[in-house]
């Protein structure tokens, strides 16, 4: 069987790529803490899916709340309510009000008047009342609808309820055709192979990371591997280790909603790969959850306390209003921000700007980096041949080699937009299938010299990029068996964001914007970021325990000599902290190819502050929300509002003395 995701009328739906996008062990996933339910349709031979969305949130139709007296055919109790949308503010002057939707059937929710329910809250408890909907419109060229309820007929009433739930009855959810199912149904199915009938677990949620579905399926036992058969009691899930099944129909052919399961036929490998390897017992890994979570809590104590004194205070206002499930999502955004680089950045925003353009810094000190640099011709650099009777090239080799032998080194590539911000699908379907052939095309090379050390060498790999081509990325990474690398020593992240902030003609004002109370506008901070990224994964204590002493920062690019031996002697030979590979025909922060100390490394990564960041303001509008005095509003600006912070890659040099920074000249 195969299956429609019915989308939003908001947005038209995307096509899937039917191809199985298989997890490895590392791999950083933004687990959302909402699920909300979508319809499925039966379809001959494809599947397709509401477009994702940007926090990385499960596919949305109707998220379901609460719980009635109503009973499902297997006698559990039925949700009472499902909730259909969320009012942000009053509209106009005569009881209007503005609802943001959270449902697939606008116009059957907002328009077709009726019964309704608003979920509040009042000293501290939930109050569900009965009220009358009247009419409601969609708002021209907004995400929103303008509605209105009898007895409610002016502004004071209408902001009375602003911050309200509006429900319907889960009866009320719309008659679905033959072989029909809502995602909230895939929730709770078992997971059985076909091949075997072999049982693996139970769809524990439905996430959307723009490749594609991705089912969460927790292990029925907490101690065995997939393929063996002692499982443990499936409700026991409070330590069960999860895995990632693509929803996709290569992998999962048959659904079968009346029997409440789903076979799959992975591919080889799928299901081992990225189950996490945990030998712990049952009683250590709540243990660890507890620490996790008070280490959560303890950072959000930290986190309140650098927004207040920021004035971002309108930040912790969705902390205090609201359910939840979105006071979670609130809390886990703020506590992946590193608000060290973010007060770092909003330092530089007022600062006289200084340019940190490669081009810029070479032209600036190139009487001392251009007095002895290493210059060699694009062909010598490719096939490794010396130049005339010069026998340098052949000993740096060597020196080069020695490292990767002796695995000494590590590489870090990084998948940079300049401008990341809602593509349209066909375009980044191209985008990232170039992407993925420039990357295929870089490690095969890679490869060449990994296997002239017989396969001995074992170089960390980091690869860094925009959240949407992860799974591309790693599905690369498993068809060619990790070009030779070692799987438990390759980690694949999403590359590290901070907060947009408004424009604003006071100094030292610029305020945070919001999407909605509970989710915050970010954008990426570029590659100067990596340091942060590497420290907050751990990944810098790793390689130092590895023993690496230099580590290449590149860009996804055809000019990028990744892990070319030749560039790490050349670096290691003059015992610089800094090399930069400078292509005579290519001089831009876009294309970067660099040879970093781990000294330097470690003292970047300590010494954040020395980063300097740029204040780049955004081509296009946010449409973002203002808390004025009680009440949300939305505002849809005229023109361009806001600053995207960046931090470009060669501000890391800053804090490097030029008498520590070499140049190869590549002549092209």
């Amino acid at each position: 069987m195969s299956m429609l995701l019915r989308s939003s009328p908001l947005s038209p739906p995307l096509s899937r790529n039917p191809k199985p996008f298989p997890l490895p062990l590392r791999t950083h996933l933004p687990i959302s803490p909402s699920l909300r339910s979508t319809p499925l349709a039966s379809s001959p031979s494809s599947r397709r899916l509401a477009p994702p969305s940007s926090s990385g949130s499960p596919v949305v139709a109707e998220a379901v709340i609460g719980s009635g007296n109503g009973e499902d055919e297997e006698g559990e109790e039925e949700p009472k309510y499902v909730e259909v949308g969320y009012i942000s503010s009053a509209h106009g002057l005569r009881g209007e009000v503005r609802v943001m939707p959270s449902t697939d059937f606008p116009e059957l929710r907002f328009a077709k008047p009726g019964k309704r329910w608003l979920r509040t809250r009042a000293a501290g408890k939930e109050v569900i009342k009965e009220v009358e909907l009247t009419g409601g419109r969609g708002h021209p060229g907004q995400k929103s609808w303008i509605i209105s309820f009898s007895g409610i007929d002016t502004v004071e009433e209408a902001r009375q309820i602003v911050g309200s739930s509006l429900l319907v009855t889960v009866r009320d959810r719309p008659e679905l055709e033959e072989g029909e199912f809502y995602t909230r149904d895939l929730v709770g199915m078992r997971v059985i192979l076909k091949e075997t009938g072999k049982l693996v677990g139970t769809v524990a949620n439905v996430f959307n990371y723009g490749a594609s579905d991705l089912l969460h399926v927790r292990l029925h036992s907490a101690e065995e591997r997939p393929h063996q058969s002692n499982l443990l009691d499936p409700d026991d899930s409070s330590s069960a280790p999860h895995i990632w099944i693509p929803f996709v129909e290569a992998i999962v052919p048959d659904v079968d909603a009346d029997r409440r399961e789903m076979q799959i036929t992975p591919p080889k490998g799928l299901l081992e790969l990225n189950l996490r390897s945990d030998v712990r017992s049952k009683k250590e890994r709540r243990q660890m959850e507890w620490k996790e979570k008070r280490k959560l809590q303890q950072r959000l104590v930290a986190t309140k306390k650098i927004l207040a004194a920021l004035d971002q205070k309108h930040i912790l206002e969705g902390l205090r209003i609201g359910e939840k499930n979105q006071k979670t999502s609130l809390a886990k955004q703020l506590t992946s921000i590193d608000f060290r680089l973010f007060q770092q950045a909003i330092q530089n925003i007022n600062k006289p700007f200084i340019s940190y353009s490669l081009s810029e810094y070479i032209n600036a000190n190139s009487s001392a980096l251009l007095e002895n640099p290493m210059r060699i011709s694009h062909q010598c650099l490719v096939t490794g041949e010396s130049e005339g009777n010069n026998n340098m090239n052949y000993e740096l080799r060597k020196v080069g080699l020695q490292l990767l032998r002796n695995s000494k080194v590590a590489i870090i590539l990084i998948r940079h937009e300049k401008d990341d911000v809602e593509r349209g699908s066909e375009t980044d379907d191209v985008r990232v299938e170039s992407a993925v052939i420039q990357f295929q095309k870089l490690f095969n090379n890679l490869n060449i010299f990994l296997k002239e050390e017989e396969n001995n060498a074992s170089v960390p790999f980091i690869l860094v990029s925009p959240a949407r081509e992860i799974e591309s990325y790693k599905e690369c990474l498993v068809d060619n068996d990790y070009f030779g690398l070692n799987s438990q020593k390759v980690w694949v992240l999403e590359e590290e964001k901070l907060p947009i902030v408004n424009i604003s003609p006071v100094e030292n004002s610029h305020e945070i914007l919001l999407k909605s109370p509970w989710e915050i506008l970010r954008a990426p901070i570029g590659p100067g970021g990596i340091f942060s990224l590497l420290s907050s994964h751990k990944i810098i204590d790793a390689l130092n325990e590895f023993g690496v002493e230099y580590v290449q920062i590149c860009s996804l690019d055809n000019r990028t000599a990744l892990g070319h031996p030749l560039f790490f002697g050349f670096v290691s030979s003059r015992g610089a902290d800094v090399g930069i590979k400078l292509s005579t025909s290519c001089k831009t922060d876009d294309n970067f190819d660099m040879v970093i100390s781990m000294k330097h490394v470690n003292k970047m990564s300590k010494e954040i502050n020395r980063l300097r960041f740029r204040a780049l303001p955004e081509q296009h509008v946010h449409v973002h929300v203002q808390q004025v005095k009680d009440e949300w509003i939305t505002v849809h600006p005229e023109k361009p509002n806001s600053y995207r912070l960046h931090c470009p890659i060669y501000s890391i040099l800053n804090p490097c003395s030029l008498d520590n920074v070499c140049v190869m000249e590549v002549d092209e």
